[in-house]
């Protein structure tokens, strides 16, 4: 470093490849106070009251906040019981209540597709009509199950026995050609079909679902499902057989009145079935003399008998189960004089008396 005479101090001549250093001006502290309240303020201290004060409003601060959690975890508690359920199945899980609030709506909407679409052939209460009795509890064990029911209205009634012209027509939408229900009426039907008749359902309206009121008795009209959820069969009972029609066959060998001559002196009495019901209903037979029984069935296709019981319930006379067209005679041994009532064993709602005189 030189001095020049009469000139500042001049700096050293950098050396080769060295860098130069930065420079940087001066720095001064910027003229702006610590604190920025007013002095009147900073001056005042905490008065035993004030501070006082502080601890209490910390100390509140703490319990609402104690509360919170409180609050949250009681919250969190009773939610959890409402989902799953309180202990000792003192309360029912909410998800088990909705599935079974919604199997009642299935249900009690599947009654209504019923009536309106199946009752005709098979029964308003399943008792059996131009199709098969439905209310069968042989039936409703195994044969009538959810898979069976599907395929059938699904294909029709050649499923089930493979009969081209079966009058079992197809009902879903997505048969071949589509019938007139779609899958949520599909899963109704197959719902009332295979309700349980422990549990009572409501008859609603079909359009606004309001409870039905009966307009004599002024009470709301209700039904129960046909399964016995407690039913078992026999000990070596064969299996329901997989055509409806094949049922009749066995019972009619089963049970059918023995073979016997027709007197020609007997009296004969008329009956005939027509429309699933008897014609005429009322029938009238000498007392203490065998007399023939003619039986007309005149519903094409559908299979009919006539059983005739005393007064105890016994049956006294049982004709073979066959369908219509066709006529059969049949002899009746003599009867006491009295009253005795007959029906047919494929339809239950099928009834008449018979008078011995």
């Amino acid at each position: 470093m030189t001095d020049t005479p009469g000139g500042e101090p001049q700096a050293p001549e950098p050396e080769p490849g060295s860098r130069l250093p930065a420079t940087r001006p001066p720095a001064e502290v910027a003229p702006v106070e610590r604190f920025t309240s007013p002095p009147q303020i900073r001056s005042v201290e905490l008065t035993p009251e004030r501070a006082a004060q502080v601890i209490r409003q910390s100390s509140n601060a703490r319990w609402v906040g104690f509360l919170a959690v409180v609050v949250v975890i009681l919250f969190v508690a009773i939610y959890w019981f409402y989902e799953l359920g309180a202990p000792l199945g003192l309360t029912e899980p909410r998800l088990e209540a909705e599935i079974s609030a919604q199997q009642t709506t299935m249900v009690e909407r599947g009654y209504n597709v019923y009536q309106a679409n199946c009752a005709r052939c098979h029964g308003a209460n399943g008792e059996g009509g131009i199709g098969p009795i439905l209310n069968s509890q042989e039936k409703l064990f195994n044969h009538l199950n959810e898979n069976y029911i599907r395929n059938v209205l699904t294909v029709g009634g050649r499923y089930a026995c493979g009969d081209p012209k079966s009058l079992m027509p197809i009902w879903a939408d997505s048969g071949l050609p589509p019938g007139p229900l779609n899958y949520r009426q599909i899963d109704e039907l197959v719902a009332f079909l295979m309700a349980t008749n422990d549990q009572t359902y409501i008859v609603r309206d079909e359009h606004l679902l309001d409870p039905k009121v009966d307009p004599i008795t002024g009470e709301v009209e209700t039904f129960t499902g046909w399964r016995d959820p407690n039913y078992e069969p026999a000990p070596g009972a064969t299996p329901y057989p997989a055509c409806w029609k094949d049922s009749f066959g066995s019972a009619a060998g089963e049970s059918a009145a023995p073979a016997a001559s027709i007197d020609p002196n007997a009296d004969v009495v008329l009956v005939g079935a027509q429309n699933i019901a008897f014609d005429p209903t009322a029938l009238t037979a000498p007392a203490g003399a065998a007399f023939t029984l003619s039986f007309d069935n005149r519903d094409p296709g559908i299979p009919h008998d006539v059983q005739i019981k005393d007064g105890t319930g016994a049956v006294v006379f049982k004709t073979d189960v066959f369908a219509g067209l066709e006529k059969r005679e049949y002899p009746v041994p003599a009867l006491p004089a009295g009253a005795y009532p007959f029906s047919c064993t494929v339809h239950p709602n099928m009834t008449g008396t018979l008078t011995a005189e």
